[in-house]
């Protein structure tokens, strides 16, 4: 019985020690102590005995994952280790789509559907759906598509 309750203490003090220390190692040594308990219980109590041991780790299993993902967070602990901001830059600067639908654009690289293309002096790169488009082209912005234009021959 002591070490059934020793590998079910050892599971879950190593399953809560995921949250601090991640990589998942800990999680699964945790894991596979409290599977060792369960099958210690059946080994030693039998089946009634292992099936009630089953039941005390899952419920102690699912109180530590309500300690650490519900009431720890709300924490002073807990919140010093969530991030509380969020970054707001981006990584390229943003495309004016009502500016810039309807513009004429000029080929800088060939388009094979992609590329790069001028709109009045500035460079974006570019998506023409009919495909091939030779270097020099004139071509008309249509849309937007995530961070291309969307162009087609003129």
């Amino acid at each position: 019985m002591n070490a059934i309750a020793l590998l079910f203490f050892v599971g879950v003090i190593l399953l809560a020690a995921e949250v601090f220390v991640p990589g998942g190692i800990l999680g699964i040594i945790g894991g596979l102590a409290m599977a060792a308990g369960c099958g210690v219980a059946f080994a030693k109590l039998g089946v009634t005995g292992g099936s009630v041991a089953t039941v005390a780790a899952s419920l102690l299993l699912g109180l530590t994952v309500y300690i650490e993902l519900i009431l720890l967070p709300k924490t002073r602990l807990g919140k010093s280790m969530i991030v509380q901001t969020s970054v707001d830059g981006t990584s390229q600067p943003p495309v004016a789509a009502a500016a810039i639908i309807g513009k004429s654009a000029e080929a800088e690289t060939a388009l094979m559907p992609t590329g790069f293309v001028l709109v009045e002096g500035r460079r974006y790169e570019a998506f023409c759906p009919a495909g091939h488009v030779a270097k020099g082209a004139a071509l008309r912005v249509t849309g937007l598509d995530n961070f291309r234009l969307i162009v087609i021959k003129t």
